[in-house]
């Protein structure tokens, strides 16, 4: 690798592991996100790094939505039993099942902006006052307006117009009881970045992201794994492609990608002729225009 990207690369990690200590230095009671996917697993790898050879000083949170790829909680299971760390897991079923989230209905049905929800109950339940997740600016617009300490209001709503400043390198943690912040250690990392640090530190990932085999379909431009929450529409058909994810989520809206890429060398050869981002292949930001903005406002990642 050359000198110049490792430099870079070795530049992003003492920043973000900076970020994570002064979340458990600033925070009582802070819980890192995990998805299962890319983003999340070297936040984790990070977070080791930071507390090495002590354990992880907060918990794991994932919020399943009961659509996941079978292969991403194989891997989240496996890798929490590697670590020795703790788990919570809030659950979108249980919230629909205490009507606290109502099940979407139609062709186009998701689980994912039900999400919201499910996360603010849950940070709620365990008092979580700081949540770290794998964010980054270059994902979708409305990222780009975060910081790495990104403010939460009583209902966990989130306000473009009432974020602290950050400058240089402090942060400003304070809050009133009630409120909590949403942290991204990541903020500065591109899609590139992420997949030329997992090759650097030999971190293992999900097979969901190397080409195989599927059966999918193609729904305005987003192809869709098969799977039983989803139904085809008058016209489509299953048909068998090579494909792999370049991002990992609820099965009813992560869009696949055509794709021959093997290795994790392959992948950045891949990312780096790609026109479009990561997150233009994910059917719920297709909604409208400002989905993500608007399910942030809402207390959404």
């Amino acid at each position: 690798m050359q000198r110049y990207i490792l430099n870079h690369l070795r530049e992003l990690e003492a920043e973000s592991i900076f970020v994570i200590r002064e979340v458990v230095a600033q925070f009582e009671k802070p819980v890192l996100l995990f998805s299962g996917g890319k983003d999340s697993i070297v936040m984790l790898h990070l977070a080791v790094k930071a507390f090495k050879p002590a354990k992880l000083p907060f918990p794991l949170l994932h919020i399943d939505t009961g659509h996941n790829f079978q292969e991403t909680l194989d891997f989240r299971d496996n890798l929490v039993k590697e670590l020795d760390a703790r788990l919570v897991v809030g659950s979108v079923q249980e919230s629909i099942n205490k009507g606290r989230a109502a099940e979407e209905t139609g062709s186009n049905a998701s689980r994912n902006v039900l999400q919201t929800i499910t996360l603010l109950d849950t940070l709620e339940e365990y008092g979580f006052d700081a949540a770290m997740g794998g964010g980054r600016r270059d994902e979708e617009k409305a990222r780009a307006k975060e910081r790495f300490f990104s403010h939460r209001d009583e209902f966990g709503q989130w306000d473009p117009k009432n974020q602290r400043p950050e400058l240089w390198n402090l942060f400003n943690g304070r809050k009133i009881q009630g409120e909590h912040f949403r942290v991204f250690p990541l903020s500065n990392w591109t899609e590139m970045d992420v997949w030329q640090y997992v090759l650097l530190e030999n971190i293992e990932m999900p097979s969901l992201y190397f080409a195989h085999d599927r059966e999918c379909v193609n729904r305005k431009g987003v192809l869709l794994a098969k799977s039983e929450y989803i139904r085809l529409m008058d016209g489509e058909k299953w048909e068998k492609m090579h494909i792999r994810f370049r991002t990992i989520g609820d099965m009813s809206c992560t869009g696949a990608t055509v794709s021959n890429a093997c290795t994790i060398e392959d992948i950045i050869q891949e990312v780096a002729a790609a026109r479009v981002t990561e997150r233009g292949s994910r059917a719920d930001d297709k909604r409208s225009e400002t989905s993500m903005e608007d399910r942030k406002k809402e207390g959404y990642f």
